[in-house]
């Protein structure tokens, strides 16, 4: 087994550990589609990775285009959830290959492991409860719980300071650029998950991988 190069990992969810950002984004389309708006691929794309608060106030921004009158960020969130109900997500189904497996590994590993998502920690604790890998993680992080989630560093700042290490000893891995901005941000080496579907640039990341065990390659 070969020794790992940082102390501890933290994960970012979606996109990450599980293709929800792909399911979100066809989930929006047909919300669009029943709001009868125009909405461009690129606004879409621009969703991936974003936090709570962003998504909200584009659901703003949207029913206003509709017609459908000025909403503040919880009405028009609530009208949302509602139609959203209609529709059921097995997040099993969704978990990325070999996650598992690679958590599994930097447990035996002895690396530290925490998450730090955008989304709210209800459904953070959802998707890891649902997916049986909850038990790997050390702490959660939640977007929610800071006035401003990624791509600012604060998210990433809290986690490294409550694993207590310094943050070249730590590793982020992401997929979206808000993540990785935020991981760069904050003094951590960002690995992305390769993304090519929303069109957005990885450049930025230190390294890029084509799956999630092949994080334990590193060297």
């Amino acid at each position: 087994m070969s020794a790992f190069p940082f102390d501890a990992v933290v994960f970012d969810m979606d996109g990450v550990l599980v293709d929800t950002e792909f399911y979100y984004q066809k989930e929006l389309e047909k919300f669009i589609d029943y709001l009868q708006i125009s909405v461009t691929r690129d606004e879409l794309n621009a969703i991936v990775g974003s936090s709570h608060r962003d998504f909200q106030q584009v659901l703003v921004d949207w029913h206003e285009r509709a017609g459908l009158g000025k909403l503040n960020v919880e009405a028009a969130e609530a009208r949302y959830e509602v139609w959203a109900s209609a529709y059921s997500c097995d997040y099993r189904k969704l978990l990325n290959p070999g996650v598992a497996e690679t958590l599994a590994g930097l447990k035996e590993r002895g690396v530290r492991v925490a998450l730090a998502s955008s989304s709210p920690l209800n459904n953070i604790e959802e998707v890891l409860g649902t997916c049986g890998i909850r038990e790997y993680f050390e702490f959660l992080v939640s977007g929610e719980q800071f006035k401003r989630s990624k791509p600012d560093p604060d998210i990433y700042l809290h986690a490294i300071d409550r694993l207590g290490l310094p943050a070249d000893r730590c590793c982020c891995v992401e997929d979206s650029l808000y993540g990785i901005t935020a991981g760069k941000r904050a003094g951590l080496t960002v690995i992305a998950k390769r993304e090519e579907r929303f069109g957005f640039s990885q450049d930025a990341a230190d390294k890029i991988i084509d799956q999630l065990p092949d994080l334990l390659k590193l060297a």
